[in-house]
């Protein structure tokens, strides 16, 4: 089934805190991707924490955006 993200909140640690289109909240963990392309630009804190949502996603003002099966996958329930 398809996830949707209503909601996303940065932390001081480069997490995402996600909302789901279900009121299901996860905790993506984003340092393992931070060292790759154009997410190392996601390095800064500042940049990193202008995330805002796009349709049913997250997306950086840099223009990356990621998955939301793949943030689902890859997040831990919080």
């Amino acid at each position: 089934m398809y996830k949707a993200i209503t909601n996303v909140t940065p932390t001081d640690d480069f997490k995402l805190i996600l909302s789901f289109d279900k009121k299901e909240k996860r905790i993506f963990d984003a340092v393992p991707i931070l060292k790759f392309g154009k997410f190392i630009e996601l390095q800064d804190l500042n940049v990193f924490k202008k995330v805002h949502i796009s349709f049913d996603t997250v997306e950086w003002e840099n223009g990356l955006d990621l998955d939301p099966e793949y943030l689902y996958e890859k997040s831990k329930k919080a």
